[in-house]
């Protein structure tokens, strides 16, 4: 796997790769948030995986983990979530976070279980995805998963 950290004229390649995969978009150039992807031979992104950090660094929200259609079940969404879990510790963080309302499997396989919602928005209250999340309402629909970063994922 050979991850590129996003850099600011990378970040309209990753919004179609994360539109084509109905993640969200917004704050991908936020300054809370750490982002990195894939690319296959043709440079196309088929991989990404991020975090955003709590104004306190404690806690990391994990966003953008993300495997094309075509390039699924070989462990590379294992591996993208792993390196964000990996990194966001090494930052400082000791608690992930993230929304989830399709993938509770995929997650509870590497450490997470469910979460109060309420509780990761006041964990993350300043990060761009939770105050848009607040502001739409969609806060309120999603399904909320939490770990601790004691210890490597699973």
């Amino acid at each position: 796997m050979d991850l590129e950290q996003c850099t600011p004229g990378d970040v309209d390649a990753l919004t179609v790769f994360l539109g084509e995969v109905d993640l969200t978009l917004s704050g991908l150039d936020a300054e809370s948030v750490r982002l990195w992807f894939e690319r296959d031979e043709h440079g196309a992104v088929v991989g990404s995986t991020g975090y955003e950090m709590s104004a306190d660094g404690r806690h990391a929200l994990i966003r953008s983990v993300a495997v094309s259609p075509a390039h699924r079940s070989g462990g590379r969404g294992t591996a993208l979530a792993r390196f964000a879990l990996e990194r966001a510790r090494n930052e400082g963080a000791t608690t992930a976070w993230l929304f989830s309302r399709r993938s509770g499997p995929f997650w509870q396989r590497l450490g997470f279980g469910p979460a109060d919602r309420g509780e990761l928005a006041l964990a993350l209250a300043q990060t761009h995805q939770v105050r848009l999340f607040q502001e739409t309402g969609q806060l309120d629909r999603e399904v909320a998963w939490s770990r601790l970063l004691d210890h490597p994922a699973p």
